[in-house]
């Protein structure tokens, strides 16, 4: 039987990891600039950590977790998303304690059982932040802050900011009401996620991707026009935040997220370009998520990032993130005696920065020559045995064919001082 990747997986090959490696880099770069410390949790969880964190009624939680029961007949859940695992630890190791905010930055795998997309895996990347202590709009209006620096940074444009607000526990009763009359007489029409929605949660249903049911949702009521004076006032200053930042801003009433936990403010990055599916990334507020899970009532808000999507984005804007450290000099040897002063130079040039390449396969000169040129490395050195008795040696540009002679015993100084100068003239 062939082996092969399991269905909604993929590997990242030599040719692509310089990109993932990019933008992980400028990520976690923007992401300290803002103040967030990094934290790794676990890849798995207990599965109550989802099923209270990110909501019963909720598709993740209901038909998309990979649950199973480990030796020890624990119900385990590989995670579905980042937050809920970042709670239980925020909770767990006493950070409530610490200085708030508390900030909080991730690079994580992701596992959800769904319908396969362009663009959308079941082992997917995240990037995420979480910020927890603040209540105000001016940590929400940080955290776009924090979105739209990275996309300048690594040269995304033509991205739409979208924000709403959903409410809190005082006034989406209200709002769950007025849903439930207005889905009253078109409920037995829609499907049959939609059907369970109407008793769990009503709200879940104005995020249906079901055809059959976009009709009946683009006319429901919207959260926004039953907020209560709080919300409106905490919507109100994040709009007033950012336009103090120049962040252009539209209000969506139809952006509710895919998840239980959120309350008043919500928001998402969109756009038009092929493949990203509208929404390159997306978060919000949970002030009520950390007690939810047991902990003290400390507000919070986050959001994530499907890297996939992001450097399909990247990609369709015609944005470059190929930076990779080249391999700028090959070590050539002209005969066996020769090899080893060739692997020992190789092992000090490497240990002073200098990416090189020496031959493993026991190739001839000539097809040692060969070998770099299909790499492209951009310098030679050749070593044989007149090199090893003089110690002194030539590195040669292979562009133009300009060499300068070397002394071995200074070569790593030497080479760099070359190569920094023929970078500089080209």
């Amino acid at each position: 039987m062939k082996l092969c990747l399991p269905k909604g997986t993929k590997d990242i090959l030599p040719d692509q990891i310089h990109l993932w490696q990019k933008a992980e880099r400028v990520f976690a770069e923007v992401c300290e600039q803002y103040g967030f410390s990094e934290i790794r949790i676990p890849t798995f969880e207990h599965t109550d950590v989802f099923e209270r964190g990110v909501g019963n009624a909720t598709d993740v939680v209901r038909k998309e977790m990979y649950t199973f029961e480990d030796k020890g007949g624990r119900s385990i859940t590989l995670r579905p998303e980042g937050t809920a695992g970042v709670v239980r630890s925020f909770i767990e190791n006493g950070m409530g304690s610490l200085p708030s905010p508390v900030k909080l930055f991730y690079n994580i795998t992701a596992f959800r059982y769904e319908k396969m997309q362009k663009g959308r895996y079941r082992e997917f990347h995240q990037f995420g932040v979480e910020a927890f202590g603040s209540s105000g709009p001016e940590i929400d209006a940080e955290i776009i802050s924090l979105l739209c620096t990275f996309f300048e940074r690594v040269g995304i444009a033509q991205t739409r900011l979208c924000i709403n607000s959903i409410g809190c526990p005082a006034c989406r009763p209200t709002y769950h009401v007025a849903l439930k009359d207005y889905f009253a007489d078109k409920v037995s029409d829609m499907c049959e996620d939609c059907k369970a929605r109407y008793d769990i949660n009503p709200q879940r249903m104005i995020d249906c991707k079901e055809e059959r049911c976009k009709p009946f949702v683009a006319n429901a009521p919207r959260q926004i026009e039953y907020l209560c004076s709080d919300c409106r006032t905490h919507l109100s200053g994040l709009e007033k935040c950012l336009s103090s930042l120049d962040i252009k801003y539209k209000i969506d009433p139809s952006i509710v997220r895919g998840l239980d936990y959120y309350t008043r403010t919500v928001f998402e990055f969109v756009s038009d370009h092929v493949g990203t599916q509208g929404t390159i990334c997306g978060g919000g507020r949970y002030d009520r998520l950390v007690e939810t899970m047991g902990g003290p009532s400390v507000p919070g808000i986050g959001f994530a990032m499907g890297v996939e999507r992001f450097l399909m984005e990247a990609a369709s804007q015609g944005v470059s993130l190929a930076e990779r450290v080249p391999v700028n000099l090959c070590l050539v040897h002209m005969s066996e005696s020769a090899y080893d002063q060739v692997f020992r130079l190789a092992h000090r040039l490497r240990r002073a920065g200098i990416a090189c390449e020496v031959d493993l396969m026991g190739r001839s000169f000539r097809a040692q020559m060969k070998y770099a040129n299909k790499l492209g490395i951009p310098y030679m050195m050749v070593i044989g045995d007149d090199e090893i008795a003089s110690g002194m040696a030539k590195i040669k540009r292979m562009i133009d064919g300009i060499e300068v002679e070397v002394r071995l015993d200074d070569l790593p100084e030497q080479a760099s001082i070359f190569m920094n100068e023929s970078t500089k003239e080209n």
